[in-house]
C-alpha cells in the first residue's frame, strides 16, 4: 500500500513513518499543503492523510482541490476538531473519514484498511439499483430521484446512501453503520452518522420522507405509498 501523509507536526509523523514500515505500507511525507498536493500529482496513491491545519494549504482545501479533479482516491482527515459543524465540513469537502487528535496509530491503522476495503471490495449485485423514487447507477455511482441527478453527493454519502436502499425498511442503528458501511467496528463517535444523514436528507428533495430515524434504534430507509 502507497500513502501519502502531508503533516506539519514531525512527532506525528515520525511516528506514523515507524508505524508504516512495521505494516509493510509505503509511506511519503509531506510537511505544508503546497508540497502535499505536488506530490500528490507526482504519484499514485492507494490513501491520503491529511492535517486539517496546515501550512501553504490547509487540509480541507487540499482535500477540496483534490476531490475537484475527479479523484476518488480515500481521504482520512487527522485533526484535533472535534465538532459536528467541523466533521460536515470536512465530509463536505469528500473526505472519507476523521480521525481525532490525538490518536493511536492502531486506530488509524483500522480506519485505514477499513476505507480501503471499501472502496476495492467489488459489488456482487447488478449494477443498477432500482426503488420506486431512485435509481443508483453502480459504475456512475450516479444517484437519481424521480429521474432528477443528485448532485454533489460525497463518496460517503454516496455509499451511505447505496447501503440503505438496498435493505429497505431495515433499522440500522449508528454502530451497525459505522460498521457496514465505513468497515470498523464502532469507536465511539456516532455523530458521524449522524452528520451524513442530515446531509442526505438537505441534498434531497423531501429527504425526510425517505431517511427515517427510529428513536432510541438508528435509521431507515423507507418510500411511503402514495
Amino acid at each position: 500500500m502507497h500513502i501519502l501523509v502531508v503533516e506539519d507536526n514531525p512527532s506525528v509523523s515520525s511516528m506514523l513513518e515507524l508505524f508504516f514500515s512495521k505494516e509493510g505500507i509505503t509511506g511519503e511525507f509531506a510537511s505544508d499543503g503546497i508540497e502535499g498536493f505536488n506530490k500528490y500529482q507526482q504519484s499514485d496513491y492507494d490513501l491520503l492523510v491529511l492535517d486539517w491545519m496546515l501550512p501553504g494549504m490547509d487540509g480541507i482545501a487540499l482535500c477540496r482541490k483534490i476531490r475537484e479533479q475527479g479523484d476518488q482516491v480515500p481521504i482520512i482527515m487527522l485533526t484535533a476538531k472535534d465538532s459536528e459543524s467541523d466533521q460536515v465540513i470536512g465530509f463536505e469537502m469528500g473526505a472519507d473519514d476523521y480521525v481525532t487528535k490525538p490518536f493511536s496509530p492502531l486506530t488509524l491503522m483500522a480506519r485505514i484498511k477499513a476505507v480501503t476495503r471499501r472502496s476495492q471490495k467489488g459489488e456482487t449485485v447488478e449494477d443498477q439499483i432500482q426503488t420506486k423514487h431512485f435509481t443508483i447507477n453502480k459504475t456512475t455511482r450516479e444517484v437519481q430521484k424521480d429521474g432528477a441527478v443528485i448532485e454533489n453527493l460525497t463518496p460517503k454519502e454516496y455509499d451511505l446512501l447505496l447501503f440503505l436502499l438496498q435493505h429497505p425498511k431495515q433499522v440500522f442503528s449508528r454502530e451497525q453503520l459505522l460498521e457496514r458501511v465505513w468497515g470498523y467496528q464502532f469507536y465511539g463517535d456516532e455523530r458521524t452518522v449522524d452528520v451524513h444523514i442530515k446531509r442526505i436528507r438537505k441534498k434531497i428533495s423531501g429527504g425526510d420522507q425517505y431517511f427515517h430515524t427510529v428513536w432510541g434504534v438508528g435509521y431507515k430507509f423507507e418510500e411511503q405509498a402514495d
